[in-house]
């Protein structure tokens, strides 16, 4: 062969050997690019969701600035008001106070006149017993003239309640006044009241005149210890007035079982032919102890006439009523209990007696 052939035949190998070389790397070229382009479409998505959650992330937290706006108004608002009720209620808690600082220096005035005062009831016991009696009820007892109460008989019975409601005519202070110093309690309004009516009552007996004088509330005692089931003669003023000072000195409080004060009369012999009742709702509990904490007016309609039921029958219940707040039946059923035993109803008046 000629050295030209041998040239030719050498480069035509090269071209050869350049091309297979060429297409190969086009193909690979093609793979890698479609592979590399689908890497990047799917970025592409993701970035694009990315997107789409964050602005659904942006709108959500203007969302939630909104109501966290609309919250703290409404917070300020219930801050406000809180306030304002606080004040309201300052405001009324003095006034409270100011009318205690009142009455309690009204107090003075009324014990320079407890003299005057006995004094000129012994004198009208007298011009009653020199002069002729209005109506006279031997042993039912009498009708007294300005009250319409029952008085008189042989033998009187008072029953005096001493539970907690006697602190005050309303349930917001009986919680306040309960939670006072025993002092602070002594000095209610409405258990003085009472006090004070029991002292009227007292005067009213005459010498030869038989009473006694219990306390209840959880359960039933006299006034003067040791004289369960003995009646005293109201000829012995020291013990009148020791009945008196022992009220004074017991606080009210607890629950009232009006099944044990009702039960008393059985326990005296001979029976009372008078009973005076000094109340201010309705029972609360039949036992000494219970486990209710609250107690619906059914249930205590139902406990008032199982009690009913204690009291000996013949004998006049004579029910001088202190008005309580929200005890809407105690007006009718103790109406209905001094009727139905001859006996009389009347309601206390914030300034009597």
């Amino acid at each position: 062969m000629s050295f030209l052939d041998c040239m030719s035949c050498g480069f035509g190998a090269v071209i050869l050997f350049f091309m297979i070389i060429n297409s190969h790397v086009n193909a690979t070229t093609e793979n890698d690019n479609s592979e590399l382009m689908a890497e990047t479409n799917r970025l592409e998505i993701e970035v694009l969701e990315g997107r789409k959650n964050l602005a659904l992330a942006r709108n959500t937290k203007q969302k939630l600035e909104v109501e966290k706006e609309d919250a703290e108004s409404k917070i300020a608002q219930i801050i406000a008001l809180i306030k304002e009720l606080q004040a309201e209620l300052d405001k009324y808690d003095q006034d409270t106070l100011a009318k205690i600082e009142r009455v309690e220096k009204l107090q003075s005035d009324i014990k320079s006149l407890e003299e005057e005062v006995k004094r000129l009831l012994a004198i009208k016991r007298e011009q009653d017993a020199a002069g002729e009696q209005i109506r006279e009820f031997r042993g039912d007892g009498d009708r007294q003239y300005l009250t319409g109460l029952r008085l008189g008989g042989e033998r009187t019975l008072i029953l005096v309640d001493r539970s907690a409601s006697m602190l005050s005519d309303t349930l917001v202070n009986i919680i306040r006044r309960r939670n006072l110093p025993e002092a602070e309690q002594l000095r209610s309004r409405k258990w003085r009241q009472v006090i004070a009516t029991v002292d009227w009552l007292t005067s009213q007996f005459s010498e030869e005149d038989q009473y006694q004088v219990y306390m209840f509330n959880n359960v039933a005692e006299p006034a003067i210890r040791g004289s369960e089931g003995v009646w005293l003669k109201a000829e012995d003023g020291s013990q009148l007035d020791e009945a008196v000072r022992v009220l004074r000195r017991t606080v009210p409080k607890n629950g009232t079982n009006m099944h044990s004060a009702f039960a008393v009369a059985k326990t005296l012999s001979p029976r009372p032919d008078n009973i005076i009742l000094l109340v201010d709702g309705m029972p609360t509990m039949d036992a000494a102890t219970t486990d209710k904490r609250v107690i619906g007016a059914s249930e205590r309609l139902n406990l008032f006439s199982r009690a009913v039921r204690e009291l000996p029958s013949g004998v006049p219940i004579n029910v001088m009523l202190f008005p309580m707040e929200g005890d809407f039946d105690a007006p009718i059923s103790f109406w209905s209990l001094a009727l139905t035993s001859n006996g009389s109803f009347m309601t206390v008046s914030r300034d009597w007696p």
